[in-house]
């Protein structure tokens, strides 16, 4: 694989933080031989509840529909160590996630199967979140442990490395 060199396309943005894996994916959906259509149930218990309150989780909100990019907030993917959470994540269409901070376990699972996240301050993860939510799109180059968004640099805590080492010149 070849490295990563930007990141752009429509996004999604999904505030809160300590998002957890069983809300991430439900366990009852836990028992698939294969990760296959795990995408539609993507947070499924909280889209239903917020369906029983006459409101819209971000995933079904239809100006977001075809996102690539998920943009969260801190400790995102925590909880059980299932593997199932990345991948309904990337089956739902998500190929890079973007946040303040997440699980181990969770960004371990990421790495794993291809699928990158970057790690950003909280200030730019709410700017990142204002600007989708405005109608923007996430223009976005990791270069040299930096996050360029709209020609301004930005300092990253942390960069998968390995990961963009794995993915050389991909754009996603």
């Amino acid at each position: 694989m070849s490295k990563i060199t930007a990141l752009s396309g429509r996004a999604v943005p999904l505030r809160g933080n300590d998002i957890d894996t069983d809300r991430i994916i439900p366990a009852r959906f836990l028992r698939c031989v294969t990760f296959d259509g795990l995408g539609e149930f993507a947070f499924e218990d909280d889209r239903k509840q917020l369906t029983a309150v006459g409101k819209v989780h971000a995933f079904d909100e239809p100006r977001f529909k075809g996102a690539k990019i998920l943009a969260v907030n801190s400790n995102f993917g925590c909880g059980s160590s299932r593997e199932h959470a990345p991948q309904a994540i990337a089956k739902w269409g998500i190929t890079a996630i973007v946040g303040v901070s997440f699980s181990e376990i969770f960004f371990g699972n990421c790495v794993a199967m291809g699928l990158p996240i970057l790690r950003v301050s909280v200030a730019d993860a709410e700017s990142i979140q204002a600007l989708i939510e405005a109608g923007g799109t996430v223009l976005g180059q990791p270069v040299h442990g930096w996050w360029k968004d709209t020609g301004q640099p930005r300092d990253l805590i942390e960069a998968n490395h390995l990961l963009l080492e794995r993915l050389e010149g991909q754009v996603l």
